[in-house]
């Protein structure tokens, strides 16, 4: 088999009955993406949908292997589907020399890098210094030497003027959008308040899922997925958008410094339990790989630590932020989200549970729900429905639920389109916030020192 090959959109397909074919652009768009050791189902994400001026023709260095053909077999899957296929073409090369020939050759001008996360910040650094704009899936690091490295690669990306940017898929979820709409709304809100260890002013928890749906399929994960040393701990990577939606809605375009603007006050770790079956059922492998020995119990029983919390201060308020990760979750639930946000008149809570039929739903629940409060909020929400038409207000034991129309929730696969236009905009403009990157350096100091912090004490 030849290390160089191209996939067409029927490659990973049985005889089909015809398809009707969109013409794919010519290839002289000014910007040319490469995907680079695609191992996680976000790498193809990214693609399931086109975009204006970016070349339709992607080239994918990575080893051969089943993370590749799964990559592949998504995008194909995009490319053929019936409304609005995409026309993606994938030249592949899968030489063991696969990062150094992508290097070398400069087959394009963006690398999209998402997958084992063991060489992701290497991957990034080296790609920088080699003159490629890099948009990364989280998390960009995932311990604190890590962190290091990742803090030159942005002296890297200014000094040559580059573009490096992760993937925060979060801030694009309607109800969280609301929700720092409402923070910024004295009359509502009021201010946020300070907190404290115990009682914090900011909560955010994230419950995932290893066994998952996505595309309409349930999603093989890769065996190295159950790994932390490969994809790191859930300190380091869930939680990088818990933090990165608490500076992005506590302290929105503020550039925060991280060696004065936060203190991690203290972190802990624990694990999800897997046996073999339910391994087997994710991985379609039949036993463990040596490298997950290290975390097995009896030879049977996979601890996988991908759960933590937390706590620490960001400009003086005290914040919390927690994932937990379940084999499963119950018949029509996915991933939730918990958000609490304390203001001197109101809280602003999202919940997504079984009374919400598993949807993030927004409440303003004040402190003291008087006429005079209520007029308020009718007057300011007003400005809230000319900005997002069709948002109502519903009247509940505790305050106001905020209604949402369907049309705003597009769901998380469609949010990485979102933040790829922004990346692209950023990329042609020069335009990318000036908070944005010491903003991304805050958040991976506070998962990375967390990470440090929780590994002092033994493992729970």
């Amino acid at each position: 088999m030849k290390n160089l090959f191209v996939v067409s959109p029927f490659f990973f397909l049985p005889l089909l009955p015809c398809l009707a074919q969109t013409a794919a652009p010519k290839p002289s768009a000014p910007v040319q993406l490469i995907t680079l050791d695609p191992g996680h189902f976000h790498a193809a994400l990214v693609q399931k949908s086109m975009y204006k001026k970016v070349d339709p023709t992607v080239h994918v260095y990575a080893p051969e292997g089943t993370d590749l053909q799964q990559h592949l077999a998504r995008v194909t899957a995009y490319n053929t589907r019936t409304e609005a296929p995409t026309h993606w073409q994938q030249q592949v090369y899968t030489g063991p020399d696969f990062f150094a020939k992508m290097l070398a050759e400069k087959a394009g001008n963006v690398v999209v890098v998402a997958g084992n996360n063991q060489k992701k910040t290497e991957y990034i650094a080296q790609s920088l210094q080699a003159g490629f704009n890099v948009l990364a899936d989280k998390p960009m690091c995932i311990n604190s030497k890590e962190f290091k490295t990742l803090e030159s690669a942005f002296a890297t990306a200014k000094k040559k003027d580059l573009l490096l940017y992760d993937i925060m898929t979060e801030r694009f979820e309607i109800p969280t959008i609301l929700q720092k709409e409402l923070t910024q709304m004295p009359a509502v809100f009021g201010t946020l308040e300070k907190g404290t260890p115990q009682n914090p002013a900011v909560v955010k928890e994230s419950t995932h899922c290893f066994y998952k749906n996505v595309s309409g399929s349930v999603l093989t994960r890769p065996a190295w997925f159950m790994d932390v040393t490969q994809e790191g701990e859930g300190l380091v990577d869930v939680t990088t958008h818990l933090v990165d939606l608490v500076q992005w809605e506590c302290f929105p375009e503020r550039a925060l410094d991280y060696k004065k603007d936060i203190q991690v006050l203290s972190a802990k770790r624990w694990a999800t339990p897997m046996s073999l079956s339910e391994f087997k059922v994710i991985t379609k492998q039949s036993s463990f790989p040596d490298y997950l020995k290290k975390d097995l119990v009896n030879d049977s029983l996979l601890k996988v630590y991908s759960n933590g919390t937390i706590s620490y201060k960001l400009l003086g308020v005290h914040a919390q932020v927690s994932v937990t990760w379940a084999y499963k979750a119950p018949d029509g639930a996915g991933d939730t989200h918990y958000s609490l946000m304390r203001g001197t008149k109101a809280n602003l809570v999202i919940r997504q549970g079984a009374p919400q039929q598993y949807k993030p739903t927004l409440y303003i629940e004040p402190r003291a729900g008087d006429a005079a409060y209520e007029k308020g909020l009718q007057q300011e929400f007003k400005k809230l429905q000319a900005k997002y038409p069709g948002v109502a207000l519903k009247k509940v034991d505790k305050g106001w639920e905020v209604l949402i129309p369907d049309s705003y929730r597009e769901g998380h696969e469609a949010h990485f389109a979102r933040v790829t236009e922004h990346f692209l905009e950023y990329l042609e403009k020069r335009n990318m916030p000036s908070w944005e990157v010491p903003n991304m350096l805050a958040k991976y100091y506070t998962t990375t020192k967390a990470l440090e912090i929780a590994t002092e004490s033994p493992k729970q």
